[in-house]
């Protein structure tokens, strides 16, 4: 298993199970490019409910598809430049276009609205990448 990645045991699920792309597509209610995308191994990290529909169609727990996916290490991501960069057009409500830094998909943004202790408002600037675990947290 280790060695396997998810691009492979969604391959051999499928071809066990006798079904073609569009068939597995059709069962897991998701698109053919998405099982296309999954296969030739553009899809790294699946959203958890994409992960749940996959594992309906492939008839295993969502649980078994987890440990083939590679989830980007954030660890490399301290406050650089572009977070800083993505935090300040957030803020400017200039929020068309922003990209994940980690995997380039489209970020999901938000400003919250927070006090300090002397009760002055603060905004900050959140965001969430919809396909990897990237955030920013303000």
């Amino acid at each position: 298993m280790k060695d396997k990645t998810l691009a492979q045991f969604v391959f051999e699920t499928r071809e066990k199970l006798g079904l073609s792309q569009s068939g597995l597509a059709k069962k897991s209610a998701l698109s053919i490019e998405m099982i296309e995308q999954i296969e030739s191994g553009q899809e790294l990290f699946l959203a958890s409910t994409i992960r749940q529909k996959l594992a309906k169609g492939l008839k295993v727990m969502p649980k078994e598809i987890k440990p083939y996916e590679k989830h980007p290490d954030l660890s490399l991501l301290p406050e650089t430049e572009q977070v800083t960069f993505i935090k300040q057009r957030i803020l400017e409500h200039d929020i068309d276009g922003l990209e994940c830094p980690v995997c380039g998909s489209r970020l999901i943004t938000r400003i919250a609205k927070m006090y300090d202790l002397e009760d002055n408002l603060v905004l900050v600037p959140k965001a969430r990448c919809e396909k990897c675990p990237f955030q920013i947290r303000g």
